[in-house]
């Protein structure tokens, strides 16, 4: 035989409570009302779903089982209503931006502010993610739109470039690289290294630069992403190359910034789903954000 929906729910109900007296509070029914039920579902499956001792009810190695699975099934139902209330909101003036850290820290929000005095009837949704989520976000229809440094390609997303940066030498002030205005690798090499595992887009970037340059690379202090890298180049750590987009969210008076000879040009895109146009509230903010690039002296793709 096969579950509904509400023996399903009396179930959970039942086994995230412990007792027929909690589920019957959850749902708001008899406590009568949940053991027919309780008592009707296990008839018709063919076997016990809880053992019942001195009054109280023990899940069963069959109960334990099932109820994985269904709370997969919940886990699905509320991801439905989270997008149905999404969509809901989206056709009454949203727009839900999702972005990458680096350039969510202090572009993003400042595009947002932008796009809030233009319209202030819309009501904006931002979520800074890391590269797995975010893609899920965009995929999934969740978000209208993402903004990322890194390389992103899925069949089901249109992407497009906005605009590029450089990775750039951070050091602390007073520091020797100061005195410098363009730096070489081998300019770095005196001083400790903060930088990243090479396996990730930031790690295999840095590594390719200093093996076009024919440099050994000694990271002294691995860090996860350049937001980490600032904040310990800031306490006068080290040094660190990072993309200028990670440099715009920190106050100029904590960092030095210096260009470096070959480097890396870092790319931010603009995705969102090739099944579904973008709305009118969503392409305003990417022209927003578009006129704040260019102002802010990124190469801005049109």
């Amino acid at each position: 035989m096969s579950l509904n929906l509400r023996q399903i729910e009396v179930f959970r109900a039942v086994m995230t409570t412990g007792s027929i007296s909690g589920a019957a509070r959850r749902l708001i029914v008899s406590q009568p009302a949940v053991s027919r039920l309780l008592s009707y579902t296990e008839s018709r499956i063919g076997f016990l779903l809880f053992e019942r001792v001195k009054g109280r009810l023990y899940p069963t190695p069959e109960a334990k089982k099932l109820f994985r699975e269904v709370e997969q099934v919940y886990l699905a139902v509320q991801k439905v209503n989270l997008l149905a209330h999404e969509l809901a909101e989206r056709s009454q003036g949203t727009v839900h931006i999702v972005s990458s850290q680096s350039i969510g820290q202090m572009l993003i929000p400042q595009a947002i502010a932008r796009f809030r005095h233009l319209h202030p009837q819309v009501k904006c949704l931002f979520e800074n993610l890391n590269y797995a989520h975010l893609l899920e976000s965009l995929v999934s229809q969740r978000a209208d739109l993402g903004v990322v440094i890194l390389p992103i390609n899925h069949p089901n997303l249109h992407v497009t470039p906005l605009c590029s940066g450089q990775l750039v030498c951070i050091c602390p002030y007073n520091h020797p690289l100061a005195r410098q205005s363009t730096l070489s690798l081998a300019d770095l090499s005196p001083f400790p290294l903060i930088s990243y595992d090479r396996e990730t887009p930031f790690g295999t970037m840095v590594a390719r630069m200093y093996e076009a340059a024919e440099l050994p690379m000694r990271i002294d202090i691995q860090v996860g992403s350049p937001q980490n890298a600032c904040a310990l180049v800031q306490t006068g750590a080290g040094v660190a190359l990072v993309d200028e987009f990670s440099v715009r969210s920190w106050p100029q008076s904590q960092l030095v910034v210096r260009s470096v000879a070959n480097t890396c040009t870092v790319v931010a895109n603009l995705a969102h789903s090739r099944f579904e146009p973008l709305s009118g509230p969503a392409q305003a903010f990417a022209g927003c954000l578009r006129s704040l690039m260019h102002e802010q002296g990124f190469a801005v793709t049109l």
